[in-house]
């Protein structure tokens, strides 16, 4: 273990939380989970000077950061109730572009930042009535969106339903490729000295006095100053007494991919449609997502989520009937009690932080998520940003069971 442990300090955050240290040294940083969310914290750390350790159950990349659509849906998924998300997400947002830049030069990899934008269809007098409340709600809060009739749609889309009653059309709500981030943060995080363990699953955080003090991989105890947990649907697995387990659940989503013609696409925007979105890729593939089960880590394809997955899809989008079905897969969303991230510092452990809990926006928050990691592990700062997310806002209940 480094000599910083020493200069490990209790640092009031705005939620009151307090596990960091001072800046005058760089700590070593346990990792748990190498999706999206540990690499890419363990890139900024190792960056930074850390000795970073990144541990994983299984192959880096290929939970939930493999199985997602990389939307950067921020505008088209704001609704009422979701103030303290919403500018996490917006935040995150406009993070983006740089971090995407970044990223690609210090791995050498493409993430596919595309920036056409994402329409949210209305297929019929329904849906549109749904929508223009949802726009109207949107528009108060000052977002970037727009009422956009069925000719209009059409001129933008020529291969979507003849019949639509209209659509709210998002600008600024982009996306990447998952796989592509996935794969670039691997190279960026290894390159800046971050060591990665795969098949090495994290039993628990160890603990001494209330203290972490590293974690233990397959009965082995792997020292460290920081134990940062990023294991996505998995964290609650990882003991860390004396802290109660997260409230972090698997959200099953079943998914699929269509090959379309890359010279030639169908679809060139993030199409929403009701009960599935669908997302074109520069390399022809065409996603198609997602069903929302509450089954636990059940891994099944069933022809019955599938065949809803198809059949909304064709309805918004007829042409799909003429393409391959390439791949079909299942992915885990890490869902927590309000399906909202647990972000900062254990109230119970100090030196221990939490980055999990995403549910259905992980590949938005990733930009924000790790400065906010990053400013709290290496400055001991806590951004005003996640202090309504912290582990403590589940307290009360706890306690009340």
């Amino acid at each position: 273990m480094s000599e910083s442990l020493s200069s490990i300090v209790s640092v009031k955050s705005a939620s009151d939380a307090s596990p960091v240290r001072a800046a005058s040294a760089r700590p070593c940083v346990a990792v748990v989970g190498a999706g999206v969310m540990g690499l890419a914290i363990a890139w900024r750390l190792a960056e930074a000077g850390c000795t970073v350790d990144v541990f994983d159950q299984g192959v880096s990349g290929q939970g939930a950061s493999h199985a997602a659509a990389g939307m950067l849906a921020a505008c088209a998924e704001a609704e009422p109730g979701e103030d303290n998300l919403l500018g996490l997400n917006r935040a995150s947002q406009t993070l983006w572009p740089a971090f995407a830049a970044e990223l690609e030069a210090a791995s050498g990899i493409s993430v596919d930042l595309r920036t056409e934008g994402t329409i949210v269809l209305a297929l019929n007098a329904d849906d549109g009535a749904r929508l223009r409340h949802l726009i109207a709600f949107q528009q108060g809060l000052g977002l970037p969106v727009e009422w956009l009739n069925g000719a209009d749609v059409r001129r933008r889309e020529p291969h979507l339903a003849t019949k639509l009653a209209g659509a709210v059309w998002c600008p600024e709500d982009h996306q990447v490729d998952n796989r592509l981030v996935a794969a670039a943060l691997k190279i960026a995080a290894q390159a800046a000295g971050a060591v990665l363990h795969e098949h090495s699953p994290v039993e628990r955080v160890e603990t001494v006095d209330g203290r972490a003090r590293g974690v233990v991989v397959n009965g082995v105890r792997h020292g460290a100053d920081v134990v940062v947990l990023a294991a996505g649907a998995w964290s609650r697995g990882v003991t860390i007494a004396p802290a109660a387990p997260l409230p972090v659940r698997p959200v099953k989503g079943q998914m699929l991919a269509l090959r379309m013609d890359p010279a030639a696409p169908i679809l060139s925007h993030v199409i929403w449609a009701p009960g599935t979105y669908l997302v074109p890729r520069k390399d022809g593939r065409l996603i198609v997502g997602a069903t929302v089960e509450e089954k636990g880590f059940d891994t099944d394809l069933t022809a019955g989520g599938q065949l809803a997955l198809l059949t909304h899809a064709w309805r918004a989008l007829p042409t799909i009937e003429e393409l391959s079905i390439i791949e079909q897969w299942v992915g885990f969303r890490p869902g927590s009690r309000d399906d909202a991230p647990i972000l900062g510092a254990s109230a119970d452990v100090e030196g221990l932080i939490f980055a999990t809990g995403h549910h259905r926006n992980g590949i938005l928050l990733l930009p924000v998520t790790t400065q906010a990691i990053a400013a709290l592990v290496l400055e001991g700062r806590a951004d005003p940003l996640i202090a309504p997310f912290t582990a403590e806002r589940f307290r009360p209940r706890a306690e009340a069971e």
